[in-house]
C-alpha cells in the first residue's frame, strides 16, 4: 500500500495571477504561494479550472508553475493540472511539471468532441507516460468537460501504476462513495464541489481541492479539523456559512474568480489582477458584492477562529 498522506486535507486550487497588462505576474504568483504556506494548507492545485487554464497558453501555464515551485519551501504538496485539448501540448506540460519536481500531475478528459472511453484512456495514459516518475490524478468534472468518469474507465486507468486517484467534481456526492469503493485504500479521492466539502469527506474523500478555498483557507482548515474531531454540528454550521459566502461571490456580474481576487486584495493585500478573457471582469456594480463577501469572510473568522 502506497503512502498518500501528503495529499490528504485542504488543497486550494491556485489562481491565475496577472499584472496590469494582463500577463502572468511571476511576483504575484510567488506572493500567492507564500500566502498559502503561511495559512498552513496541505498543498496547491495549479493550473486547473480556478487557474483559468483553458484560457492560458502553455507558456503562461509554465510560468505559473515555475514560480509556484520557486516560492515553495517544501511545505506544500503541488499538483499540476496539465491537460490541454491536444495530447502533444498536454505531454509538453507534463514533462515540464515533472522536470520541476511536482508531486503529481492531473488531467481532465479532452473536451469538445465526445471521445469513446478507450480514446480518453489513451489520452490520459499518453500524458502520464510523458511524466513517468510522477503521480497522476484523474480530474472528473462532467458538467464542464462533457464526459463523466465511469467505473469501467476508472478500472482501466488503475492499470496505470502512476494513477493514484480522482479529483471528483461531479455534483452527486455518492460518486465519491463509488470511487472510494472501487479504488480501495491504495487510491485517494478528493472532494471537488466546495459547497459539499463535509459531505464529500464523510463519504470517504481523504482531501479536498477547491476553487474557493484560497479566499478563506483558514475556514476550510477549521471545518476539516471539526470533521476530524467529530464535531458534526460545528462542521455543519461552518459549511452553511461558507456556502452563503460562495453564493454571494457567485452573484456578481463578473466571473467568480475576479470577485475572489478582489476580496484577496481587500482582506489580504494581495494584488492578483483580473481574469483572462473571455471570462468577465468585475463590473462597477460588483464592488458592493466584493465588499459584502469580504466582510462575510471576516465575520466568519471572528465567529469560528
Amino acid at each position: 500500500m502506497r503512502d498518500l498522506t501528503k495529499y490528504e486535507g485542504v488543497i486550494p486550487a491556485f489562481y491565475a495571477c496577472f499584472d496590469e497588462n494582463g500577463e502572468i505576474s511571476p511576483e504575484a504568483v510567488q506572493d500567492l504561494t507564500r500566502y498559502f504556506i503561511k495559512k498552513g494548507v496541505k498543498g496547491v492545485y495549479v493550473n486547473g479550472s480556478s487557474g483559468e487554464c483553458i484560457y492560458l497558453t502553455p507558456e503562461q501555464r509554465k510560468t505559473v508553475l515555475e514560480n509556484v515551485m520557486a516560492a515553495n519551501d517544501g511545505s506544500l504538496t503541488v499538483i499540476a493540472h496539465v491537460a490541454c485539448n491536444s495530447t502533444k501540448e498536454s505531454q509538453e506540460l507534463a514533462r515540464h511539471a515533472e522536470s520541476l519536481g511536482v508531486d503529481a500531475i492531473a488531467s481532465i478528459p479532452p473536451i469538445y468532441f465526445k471521445l469513446p472511453e478507450h480514446a480518453i484512456a489513451k489520452y490520459w495514459n499518453d500524458i502520464s507516460a510523458a511524466a513517468p516518475n510522477t503521480d497522476f490524478v484523474i480530474y472528473n468534472i462532467p458538467q464542464l468537460a462533457g464526459v463523466a468518469l465511469t467505473p469501467a474507465l476508472y478500472a482501466e486507468m488503475r492499470k496505470n501504476p502512476n494513477v493514484i486517484g480522482v479529483k471528483n467534481s461531479s455534483m452527486p456526492v455518492q460518486d465519491i462513495q463509488m470511487f472510494v469503493a472501487d479504488g480501495g485504500d491504495d487510491y485517494i479521492v478528493f472532494n471537488g464541489p466546495d459547497e459539499q466539502f463535509i459531505s464529500g469527506r464523510l463519504m470517504g474523500a481523504k482531501g479536498g481541492i477547491g476553487g474557493t478555498y484560497g479566499v478563506m483557507p483558514d475556514l476550510f482548515l477549521k471545518m476539516n479539523e471539526a470533521l476530524e474531531n467529530k464535531e458534526w454540528e460545528l462542521a455543519k454550521a461552518m459549511q452553511y456559512d461558507i456556502n452563503n459566502i460562495i453564493y454571494k461571490m457567485c452573484s456578481a456580474h463578473g466571473n467568480m474568480y475576479a470577485v475572489i481576487k478582489a476580496i484577496l486584495k481587500e482582506n489580504e493585500g494581495l494584488e492578483l489582477g483580473s481574469v483572462a478573457a473571455p471570462l468577465a471582469p468585475l463590473a462597477t456594480e460588483d464592488e458592493a458584492i466584493v465588499k459584502e463577501a469580504a466582510k462575510m469572510i471576516r465575520d466568519a473568522r471572528a465567529k469560528y477562529l
